[in-house]
């Protein structure tokens, strides 16, 4: 086999692991949003105790990528690629630690909760536009569509929409109920887990944009 043939088949194999992650973190995810309904203690330990899985397949896709660039040397496109997946590596095992976050959270509350300490926000909405955000994201870097990852900047607005609206209910609920602050600031901090999703879907944005384009893109900050 030539080294031009072995480069390419490493490429590929490179493609296949990183949309292994996407899966993985997807999972997750999709195992935390649905922890947020159900308040599940069991399920939210088992996705904190599967969180290895991730982490393995983080290092184990930096290492093939330091090896190609060691190897030979790619540039141009193939260079990109190999920047591009290196930061989406590590955008992934952040949107995986982040969901294991939101289920540690779930625990805290209903370990820490008064009796009446109700939950005045409903996420599912939220932690829907979430996910879409992520699957969108990985489509466009299946597809490598630059038009595809540029929705998701548009979607990332209203997922800060949703958390400051998740802000402004918390802030009303602890004016009333001020001895139930720290159950209510747990709550809060789910909107900002998933909104932190949301930004690390949009960086895997930014660099399928880069990656198809060779533009570097950067969407503006969000001020909170």
């Amino acid at each position: 086999m030539s080294k031009h043939m072995y480069f390419h088949r490493e490429i590929d194999q490179l493609k296949k692991m990183i949309l292994e992650l996407g899966t993985l973190a997807e999972d997750r995810l999709r195992r935390a949003s649905a922890i947020l309904e159900t308040g599940d203690n069991l399920e939210a330990k088992a996705l904190m105790t599967g969180d290895w899985e991730v982490d393995d397949m983080e290092i184990r896709i930096e290492e093939e990528c330091l090896k190609i660039l060691a190897l030979h040397q790619p540039v141009a496109r193939d260079l990109r690629l190999i920047v591009s997946i290196i930061k989406i590596n590590s955008e992934l095992e952040r949107i995986a630690d982040i969901s294991v976050n939101i289920a540690k959270r779930v625990l805290t509350i209903n370990k820490t909760k008064p009796t009446n300490c109700l939950i005045g926000v409903d996420y599912r909405s939220m932690a829907a536009k979430t996910m879409e955000m992520v699957k969108t994201a990985l489509d466009a870097l299946v597809t490598e569509d630059a038009s595809m990852a540029r929705k998701v900047f548009l979607m990332d607005d209203e997922v800060d929409r949703d958390r400051d609206i998740a802000y402004k209910s918390v802030v009303k609920d602890m004016a009333a109920h001020g001895d139930k602050a720290a159950c209510l600031i747990n709550i809060y901090l789910i909107a900002r887990h998933l909104e932190r999703i949301g930004d690390r879907a949009k960086n895997i944005a930014e660099e399928v944009i880069y990656l198809v384009e060779g533009e570097i893109v950067r969407s503006s900050s969000d001020p909170h």
